[in-house]
């Protein structure tokens, strides 16, 4: 078992297509990839293959749950990102007009990752609604990311609460409100201290630790932050009741379109 952390090191759980492995590269970290859908793993096989093939990339092609073994995954049909192991998402998508196939995949624990490779510096958790299963399994271990990320919940606001809380109980004591609509291109230190350039590519998670704009927060500052976001998801958000129905006007299309509020956020988290 791993009892400290590898600096070195990034675990991008829900790696897609690789939008944040690129940068990960360039700033000089080894990777652990985890990505469930078998033809986007494939993918990442075909595009990282030098860095698989020099040891910077481990791709796992496998969900992260609850438990060991297979566990039912969703394709969407539509947009591969909105691929997941929760059914509550698979409705949610087909809501939007997004069909889903089910597959079986093979099923793992986070530890056990962080057990057979190390604990990584920085943890990215983007899996489409089973982000906490990630955050929960940390607490079976003793050494914890210093950094990490999750897309956070706009359904419920006691959800929201219970995210914040249950980093704090690991040892996340600093915070960051990241949206994720897009991400400034620009100049970053590697981790020799060199400037490099990166652009970042769509549906990527942009920078983490000290790279994100803005203070740190805590958890009362970060909740307060919260509030005025999670409103704009209730009242004009994409999957908000009020614009639900105008969107089902068709004179009223283009009033959707602009009073629609589509950014979503991710949670950065700090342990001291």
């Amino acid at each position: 078992m791993t009892e400290t952390e590898s600096t070195d090191l990034i675990f991008d759980v829900g790696a897609h297509k690789g939008e944040d492995c690129d940068f990960y590269f360039k700033l000089g970290y080894r990777v652990v990839a985890v990505e469930a859908n078998p033809a986007l793993a494939e993918h990442l096989k075909e595009r990282f293959s030098e860095e698989i093939n020099d040891g910077s990339l481990i791709l796992l092609n496998k969900a992260i749950g609850d438990t060991e073994g297979t566990t039912s995954f969703f394709i969407n049909k539509k947009r591969s990102v909105w691929g997941t192991t929760d059914p509550h998402w698979v409705k949610r998508n087909k809501a939007r007009g997004a069909e889903s196939e089910e597959i079986k995949v093979e099923s793992t624990l986070l530890s056990n990752i962080i057990n057979a490779y190390g604990c990584p510096h920085y943890l990215k958790i983007d899996i489409e609604g089973a982000d906490m299963a990630c955050v929960n399994g940390l607490k079976a271990l003793k050494q914890r990311p210093k950094y990490i990320s999750l897309e956070s919940t706009m359904t419920s606001w006691l959800d929201l609460l219970n995210e914040l809380n249950t980093l704090e109980k690991l040892g996340y004591t600093k915070f960051k409100l990241v949206n994720q609509k897009k991400h400034e291109d620009g100049k970053f230190r590697n981790r020799n201290g060199e400037l490099i350039s990166h652009s970042f590519e769509e549906g990527a998670s942009g920078p983490f630790g000290d790279d994100l704009e803005g203070p740190w927060l805590t958890k009362r500052q970060a909740i307060r932050a919260y509030m005025p976001i999670f409103i704009r998801y209730k009242t004009v958000g994409v999957d908000s009741l009020p614009l639900k129905t105008i969107k089902r006007i068709p004179f009223l299309h283009h009033a959707y379109r602009t009073l629609c509020f589509d950014s979503w956020y991710d949670t950065h988290a700090m342990r001291e």
